[in-house]
């Protein structure tokens, strides 16, 4: 159990949540900060209403702070809604970055051209696979040693049926 525990502890993904939770707690002392020094002010001022307030239980000295839970409330909303609008923010660049590597991508061939600076380019020359002349590319008889390319006869039947469609 213990080795598991030190497995657990030296994946990255700890060390990511463990900055992850000290950062966000900066950024919640920064909010605090926000809300306490200029949210509540403009709520007083506003509403009329103090939002640093308590409620008094009886004779005990005790009593309910809800203006500390309001001010809590309204850290929380401010922290949630900066965070949705920065997820927003990287998901739509994220999108946008795939969608441009994406389109990139489309535009290149096999072989690393791009398709627009490719022509299609049909070869002249192919060998007898008999005697390995030289022949022309949509030649059916060898002109060396005359043998009968079947294969090739077919191929060249069927791109120019092709090219006639």
């Amino acid at each position: 159990m213990l080795k598991e525990f030190k497995e657990f502890i030296a994946k990255g993904n700890v060390m990511d949540l463990a900055i992850g939770v000290i950062i966000g707690g900066a950024f919640s002392n920064i909010v605090t900060a926000l809300t306490t020094s200029f949210i509540q002010p403009l709520l007083a001022l506003i509403g009329g209403a103090e939002v640093k307030g308590t409620i008094p239980l009886g004779d005990s000295g005790q009593a309910l702070d809800y203006g500390a839970f309001l001010t809590a409330v309204i850290n929380f909303l401010i922290i949630a809604f900066v965070l949705f609008i920065m997820v927003k923010v990287i998901n739509t660049a994220n999108k946008k970055s795939k969608e441009s590597l994406e389109a990139i991508a489309a535009k290149v061939t096999k072989n690393g051209h791009k398709t627009e600076d490719v022509e299609e380019v049909e070869p002249k020359t192919k060998l007898c696979r008999y005697c390995l002349s030289e022949i022309s590319y949509k030649a059916t008889r060898c002109p060396h040693c005359t043998s009968i390319l079947e294969e090739e006869a077919k191929k060249v039947i069927e791109n120019i049926e092709n090219v006639e469609k």
